[in-house]
């Protein structure tokens, strides 16, 4: 039994729409392409997500106040994930790597200060929208 077995349908519903966007959904996206799904209240995705974030499904972008699906299994004990976000066409591009969130962990640390968990979002122009400028 995988850790998605245990989603419940609304979470299921959810995950699988973030998985299938072409870029990132806002909650109030979600209850829109959901109505036909069952979903009537803001109350049912926002529950939904916050499992799905727990649970390293789901990233909640927040300079765009949207979510998306989590791009590959990874392990997210370190707390830091950085993503780079097209400001042209909206895809998001996902970074997780251990020694570069350790490293802020402990730049932050020296300070006294006790991180929870650290997001970092890049913003800019991704290569395809580049090359096509060009």
């Amino acid at each position: 039994m995988t850790a998605r077995d245990s989603l419940t349908k609304n979470q299921l519903c959810v995950l699988e729409r973030l998985e299938g966007a072409v870029g990132p959904l806002s909650a109030y996206t979600l209850l829109d392409q959901l109505r036909d799904d069952g979903f009537r209240a803001p109350l049912q995705v926002y529950r939904a997500l916050d499992t799905l974030m727990k649970g390293g499904f789901v990233h909640r972008l927040e300079s765009l106040n949207a979510f998306v699906a989590c791009a590959e299994p990874h392990d997210h004990s370190h707390r830091m994930t950085a993503f780079a976000i097209c400001d042209v066409c909206g895809q998001v591009s996902e970074f997780s790597d251990h020694d570069v969130g350790q490293q802020l962990d402990e730049w932050v640390g020296s300070t006294g200060f006790a991180a929870k968990r650290a997001v970092i979002e890049f913003r800019g122009t991704c290569g395809k929208c580049r090359a096509e400028a060009a």
